[in-house]
């Protein structure tokens, strides 16, 4: 729920995407909405075995967890495009080389590059100043119309249900560990993989993040779970429009 005094940003920053996402296609201001989020990385510790008639593939519960990678994802609606880059970390500077690549390796032709994002705080044009030098971060700035979707409205970001397949469950990271699983997050990680029939580690994602995401949820749900860090946040499918 918005709060009341909240109400009249939202629908601004709402109406202005939704009226850039109406726009005929033009060529020379593509459409680009860009995203990232986290994502776990694994070494199987024993070796699947292969599908044969009468057998699908079997996977092992058990892996080895080796270290997170932040993934940028640009995608071009109207021009059935999209691009995953994948990063160490996500700060300001990783953002900045991703509009880069936007605007002079997969889209130079563009008179114009139509953003949409969400509101995360490295997702600004200060971030190009932080990472290139100010006549070219200028140019980079001017190369693009920026459009921000609104504060607890990030799912108005299509890049947003772009990276929904892959991470059907999250976790909030330890604050100070973000390796660590707590007991009840390997409880749940045990479900999930089972459920899956196949190691799905679940995404870490930061306590602060985590947070916004919650709040810009569907619907939360409180359980009688009193164990620090038994926080999660599942997506379960797509609500038609």
């Amino acid at each position: 729920m918005i709060p009341p005094d909240a109400n009249a940003g939202f629908v601004a920053a709402m109406e202005d995407v939704l009226e850039t996402y109406q726009k005929p296609r033009d060529p020379e201001r593509p459409l680009v909405c860009l995203d990232e989020t986290s994502k776990q990385l694994i070494i199987e510790t024993r070796k699947p075995i292969s599908a044969k008639p009468g057998q699908p593939a079997r996977y092992d519960y058990e892996y080895q967890r080796n270290g997170v990678a932040n993934l940028f994802m640009m995608f071009a609606p109207l021009e059935g495009w999209r691009h995953v880059e994948v990063t160490d970390c996500h700060a300001a500077v990783d953002y900045a080389k991703v509009l880069k690549d936007i605007s002079d390796v997969h889209f130079p032709a563009a008179e114009k590059i139509v953003l949409v994002q969400d509101n995360l705080s490295t997702h600004t044009a200060a971030s190009l100043y932080a990472a290139f030098p100010a006549p070219e971060a200028r140019r980079l700035v001017n190369r693009f119309e920026w459009h921000c979707t609104p504060k607890h409205g990030s799912w108005l970001d299509m890049a947003e249900s772009e990276l929904a397949v892959p991470d059907p469950v999250a976790r909030m990271e330890v604050v100070g560990d973000p390796q660590t699983l707590p007991p009840v997050q390997q409880e749940v990680q045990e479900i999930v993989d089972r459920a899956f029939g196949k190691p799905l580690p679940l995404v870490g994602v930061e306590r602060m993040n985590f947070y916004q995401r919650a709040r810009e949820s569907f619907a939360v749900v409180a359980t009688s779970e009193r164990r620090f860090y038994g926080c999660f946040l599942i997506k379960k499918g797509v609500l038609p429009a």
